[in-house]
């Protein structure tokens, strides 16, 4: 729920509701008095927090124990919050077509404060705003609140709990990484931050040295004492911890008494996190850990079926071969521990984690996913999925590709979000890959020739690195699709990169990808089928590689095939960089199939997309014609002639490999709309 944050209010604000600690609403400076109802107080709470309309069903599940009536008892639990939350003239309770909602937009609500902060960002955050956050997160979230009726809503509290404590953890971080460091000043951040992730060693480590820097060995001797039980009692190595005490005591490494050692701290501390990924070759990937979904309220069955997901996430993940994914043995050991998902992250050292749910709702099945950016707790990415009970097996088939396919897409788009904010000689081959994603994303000449420079610095940097080979390798299969160079010397260059990438690493299928797409600019398309089919046989979630092979088949192959890896691909990504040509392949498919309405219709949707380029226009110009739809295509045809005076049908059909019969008809097409001379 989207509300304005404190520190810019300009309207007096007349209520303010506290949810860190025990719940407390606040009228005028004045506490106002809550019922004794439990389920009152967690109802407020989750309204609050949910980002849409929430039904009565739902509600009346979370709610839990309610012998005769559910919808009774939520009506008088509605009533209750409307007493405590509406004023004269402003109810901030709606209920539409059996949907609730709670506007708290004019109100200020500690946690939709923190929660608009971690979607802006930390790095936009400055030290005054993040001791300010910091403040509001005091005690956990509804403290002293359980509901031991309602297995769903404690479980939900327990989630949001876990959930606000890592957010705490990341402002602390972050904060005491930007303040000048006087010891006395960091201190109870440092305090905090161990309260908070006490088998995170930077944090352990960092206290021993502000400790020291105040002047306090003896409480840091028994401080290290104390980890040292802790550590033992989880059966957890204090090695690299009494390492780092055994440098601070004997002078190696300066106490923290300038900004400069102060921030060395940090740096020094994170040596000695556990580091997965440091047991591979080649680049850093984005690692992720996949924590075992929950059954909270299932039965054995129900429980085998979560597990099962889980497992089969982890599979499909890890053949994609752009994420470095934790294995289910350790992801399992940790949670058996009773380590949450947050805690589990730190612990394994990953960038991201997803963890979800699976409840049984009376007949039907309830799956619901999030992924979560470590560092600063962020939710990447969340969706539900409902289905029924004879379609429960389903769950491991198509709800589990486009869970994988989600999860894969979102890291990939914040990993390129998070290079571009880098200068350019900083990156690493991992960054200058996502960094040259960025550009060639952009679908224009420049920014074509901006990711031809960071792909090249990628490989350069790694040159055990497939990916980048792979994404050089589209650059120049750009260049001779869109006519931007020579197209004869671009393909021999795209399928050269192609051919590195394979000669890397031959189990990628963006290698294959890479080569498919080659193979079809030298005009061999069985070739180019063939190592597409190797792709997607690799990486049944490649969401490119299926779009690449309806891209070949829409123009000389199997049109109704073309059809269903175009629907396919974009079931897997929805959002993808690439679904003007999603769409616009489906277009092609039914211009074959002598379906020029429907071809009219997805190359429309192909055209609307907003990086949509002018081989996409001209495809819409086409089949608007073929579907007798002439001024609409003329407008089309208007302004492809606006950025390109000369464009022929030539240029058209010189740009795909269609067969004679498709050929005619978009001859006849141009000719309706002016494109052809």
């Amino acid at each position: 729920m989207e509300i304005p944050e404190p520190l810019e209010q300009a309207a007096p604000i007349s209520l303010t509701v506290r949810m860190f600690g025990r719940l407390a609403v606040i009228r005028n400076g004045k506490a106002a008095d809550l019922p004794p109802s439990r389920k009152v107080r967690a109802l407020l709470a989750y309204l609050a927090l949910a980002p849409r309309p929430v039904g009565r069903s739902r509600l009346c599940e979370l709610l839990g124990d309610v012998p005769n009536d559910p919808r009774g008892e939520l009506r008088w639990c509605l009533s209750k919050l409307r007493t405590i939350l509406d004023e004269p003239g402003r109810s901030r309770i709606s209920a539409r077509d059996d949907l609730i909602t709670l506007d708290l937009g004019d109100c200020v609500v500690d946690a939709l404060t923190v929660d608009a902060a971690m979607r802006t960002g930390l790095e936009m955050l400055d030290i005054d705003r993040l001791r300010d956050l910091c403040g509001l997160v005091v005690g956990d979230f509804l403290e002293g609140l359980d509901l031991s009726r309602s297995p769903q809503l404690d479980h939900w509290l327990a989630t949001q709990r876990r959930r606000y404590r890592a957010c705490h953890i990341a402002l602390l971080e972050r904060l005491i990484d930007l303040l000048p460091h006087d010891p006395r000043d960091l201190r109870p951040y440092a305090e905090q931050w161990v309260e908070l992730s006490p088998f995170d060693p930077r944090s352990q480590i960092l206290l021993l040295r502000t400790l020291l820097a105040c002047g306090l060995p003896n409480e840091a001797e028994h401080h290290l004492a104390a980890i040292a039980r802790l550590f033992e009692s989880e059966k957890m190595d204090i090695g690299p911890i009494r390492k780092a005490w055994k440098e601070m005591r004997s002078g190696t490494v300066a106490p923290a008494t300038t900004e400069a050692a102060a921030r060395q701290v940090i740096v020094s501390a994170e040596e000695f996190a556990p580091d997965p990924k440091g047991v591979l070759e080649g680049p850093r990937r984005a690692s992720l850990a996949v924590l075992p979904f929950a059954a909270p309220d299932s039965e054995a069955a129900g429980n085998r079926l979560a597990d099962g997901l889980t497992h089969d996430i982890i599979t499909r993940l890890a053949k994609l071969r752009s994420l470095f994914v934790i294995a289910r043995g350790s992801v399992f050991a940790l949670t058996e521990q009773g380590v949450a998902p947050e805690d589990a992250a730190r612990r394994l050292n990953v960038d991201y984690f997803a963890s979800g749910v699976l409840r049984q709702l009376g007949g039907k099945s309830q799956v619901a996913i999030e992924l979560v950016e470590t560092r600063t707790a962020r939710i990447v990415w969340s969706e539900e999925f409902l289905l029924g009970q004879d379609e429960a097996f389903l769950v491991l088939d198509d709800i589990g590709d486009m869970i994988v396919a989600s999860i894969a897409n979102e890291i990939e788009t914040a990993e390129r979000n998070r290079a571009i904010l880098k200068p350019p000689n900083s990156l690493n081959a991992w960054e200058a890959y996502h960094r040259g994603l960025w550009h060639m994303y952009r679908f224009t000449k420049a920014d074509n020739e901006i990711a031809q420079q960071f792909f090249r610095q990628s490989s350069e940097i790694d040159p055990t690195f497939a990916r980048a080979y792979a994404g050089l390798s589209f650059t120049h299969w750009q260049n001779a699709f869109q006519q931007w160079a020579n197209r004869e010397g671009e393909t021999d260059l795209a399928f050269e990169a192609a051919g590195r990438s394979l000669m890397v690493d031959d189990h990628d299928p963006a290698a294959h990808w890479a080569m498919g797409r080659a193979l079809w600019l030298r005009r061999r398309p069985e070739q180019a089928v063939a190592e597409l089919e190797r792709a997607v046989d690799l990486s049944p979630n490649f969401a490119l590689g299926h779009y690449a092979l309806s891209f070949v088949q829409s123009q000389s192959g199997d049109p109704a095939a073309a059809i269903a890896s175009s629907d396919h691909s974009r079931s897997l990504s929805p959002f993808d960089p690439l679904l003007f040509g999603m769409l616009g392949a489906r277009a092609m498919a039914h211009v074959r199939l002598g379906q020029f309405d429907e071809a009219a219709d997805w190359a429309i949707k192909a055209a609307a997309r907003p990086n949509a380029h002018i081989i996409i226009l001209a495809i819409a110009a086409h089949c608007l014609a073929l579907a007798g739809r002439i001024e609409e295509g003329k407008t089309f045809a208007a302004l492809i002639r606006q950025s390109k005076p000369n464009f022929r049908v030539d240029d058209f059909l010189a740009t795909f490999t269609f067969e004679a019969d498709a050929e005619i008809l978009f001859r006849k097409a141009a000719r309706r709309v002016g494109l052809d001379q």
